[in-house]
């Protein structure tokens, strides 16, 4: 189960990074073998930090993107960052949270 850990959290690492060079296809890509990896895992704390920074992830990959799918993977990423209460993923949910409203 460890290494199921550790294989998600490089995806994501590498679908952060892809996403900052701008190849949002493989940022796409890499989040989707995080969110693979997870989804197979038990429902705990780990688990569910982890696939709040993927949702979070997708949402802001996709929101450059103009994708209509970004509100969900919010949705998703908001409500795990308040479960875990893990302090990055609030943070970053808040942020993409301000953003949306300046938008708006």
């Amino acid at each position: 189960m460890r290494s199921a850990y550790l294989t998600a959290a490089r995806a994501l690492q590498l679908g952060r990074e892809a996403a900052v060079e701008g190849e949002s296809n493989a940022a796409l890509d890499f989040l989707s073998q995080a969110h693979r990896a997870l989804r197979v895992l038990p429902p705990e704390r780990t688990r569910d930090v982890l696939l709040g920074h993927v949702h979070l992830a997708y949402f802001q990959t996709l929101t450059l993107l103009g994708s209509a799918q970004a509100a969900e993977h919010l949705h998703l990423g908001v409500s795990y960052a308040r479960s875990t209460r893990d302090p990055l993923a609030r943070a970053i949910a808040q942020e993409c949270l301000s953003g949306l409203d300046a938008v708006l």
